[in-house]
């Protein structure tokens, strides 16, 4: 039996109630036999990005974000979307990757579960792009009214958005393969 692969996901949101905490904690029952999935729901903990640190003396928090990031077999960021952009928590931290090669060719889904969530999908695919990420159309998503598909209990209950999120998963880790079987040559 192959060995799960090891996923990061990124929370967005610094809600400690999110609907993108949900959904990540979603994914992770939904894909739990695929992938052993961590969810990084601690970006309000990291220091604002500083230009003369990032290269040459990294916070030891940064590092360690880094780290994860860098071990991981592949990333998921799911986020809402504040005043038409990506929270500015989850640009801070993507910031502080950018001097380093920790996202570059790493199998990435990028999904956007908010309100409306067009204009933050666009802009978390071009930095993401800039990034160096792979990802594909089919690992992207944007969950439009995302509360609306919640329960009372935090159960997506929304018939449409599970499968969805169930196509998401089966690209997303048919990726993180391609990715392995080329990075091993097997």
């Amino acid at each position: 039996m192959a060995q799960k692969k090891n996923i990061l996901a990124i929370n967005g949101s610094a809600g400690s109630n999110s609907a993108n905490l949900k959904l990540l904690e979603k994914i992770g029952s939904l894909a739990g036999h695929e992938f052993k999935l961590t969810i990084f729901n601690d970006l309000k903990t990291l220091p604002h990005f500083d230009p003369e640190l990032s290269a040459e003396n990294p916070p030891k928090r940064i590092v360690e974000f880094r780290d994860a990031i860098e071990k991981s077999d592949g990333i998921i960021i799911c986020t809402p979307e504040y005043v038409f952009s990506i929270p500015s928590g989850l640009k801070n931290a993507i910031e502080w990757c950018i001097s380093t090669t920790v996202f570059s060719d790493k199998p990435t889904g990028l999904i956007t579960a908010s309100a409306s969530g067009q204009k933050g999908h666009e802009e978390l695919q071009l930095i993401m792009k800039t990034a160096m990420a792979k990802f594909e159309d089919e690992t992207t998503l944007l969950i439009q009214g995302i509360k609306g598909k919640f329960d009372a209990n935090g159960n997506l209950t929304d018939l449409e958005t599970c499968k969805r999120l169930e196509r998401f998963i089966d690209s997303f880790m048919n990726l993180v393969e391609k990715s392995n079987f080329r990075t091993n040559g097997e």
